[in-house]
């Protein structure tokens, strides 16, 4: 695992720490999205690949959950252990290839609840519009991890988390598969506080803003869409 100060390919060559960012790079989170990454990989193989990277990744972004000790009887005799001191988290995927990461992080989470926001780009002013926002009632007293297969130009995640801290929740991550230098650079600049989680960095990205070499267009691969 790579965390903090790390260079990005794409920036110049210069290194960049203005929030928390931090590359996943366990061998079997690796494995896992280099299948993800073949183009020949259909849509239940990547959907059920998404969902176990995930489940990988969440065992890190949750690393520094606070904990408590408290009393338990074994067969044995009465002890003290740890356990997590109470903390609320919540999950946020970004409509809709988000989605595809929900379940494997409440694999390992299932008390988490549950957010969803859905954005588009407004033809007239390019900007990102909130078409669809729902987060759990208590927002303010929760966690929150936000899910996006892909962090490209960082726009749409940028723009996500601006809505969400408008609930004003407790903390925000971010999770992704792949970053771009590009995506990872907008987001730290727009929004510092919130550390990134992500299993791999790329080169860049093309005219298209598509992630190189990346993996596609995440949402058509979950989905079998064009």
């Amino acid at each position: 695992m790579k965390e903090g100060l790390i260079k990005l390919p794409g920036l110049k060559g210069e290194n960049t720490k203005m929030g928390k960012v931090t590359v996943i790079d366990h061998p079997l989170i690796q494995h896992k999205l280099t299948l993800i990454r073949n183009k020949d990989t259909g849509p239940k193989e990547f959907r059920e690949l998404v969902d176990e990277v995930a489940t990988l990744m969440a065992y890190e972004v949750t690393r520094d959950l606070p904990l408590e000790e408290v009393e338990v009887e074994t067969p044995i005799q009465k002890a003290r252990f740890k356990v997590i001191s109470g903390k609320k988290l919540g999950v946020v995927p970004i409509l809709r290839a988000g989605l595809g990461m929900l379940d494997g992080v409440l694999k390992l989470i299932p008390a988490a609840k549950v957010g969803h926001i859905g954005l588009y780009r407004d033809p007239d002013t390019l900007k990102p519009v909130e078409y669809y926002c729902k987060l759990p009632s208590d927002v303010n007293e929760r966690d929150l991890i936000v899910v996006d297969p892909m962090l490209a130009t960082g726009g749409s995640a940028a723009a996500a988390i601006s809505f969400i801290k408008e609930r004003n929740p407790r903390s925000i991550k971010f999770m992704c598969l792949i970053a771009a230098p590009e995506g990872v650079e907008r987001l730290q600049e727009e929004h510092p506080d919130v550390s990134i989680f992500t299993a791999a960095v790329d080169e860049k990205l093309n005219d298209h803003a598509y992630i190189v070499p990346g993996l596609g267009d995440a949402g058509d691969r979950l989905y079998g869409t064009k």
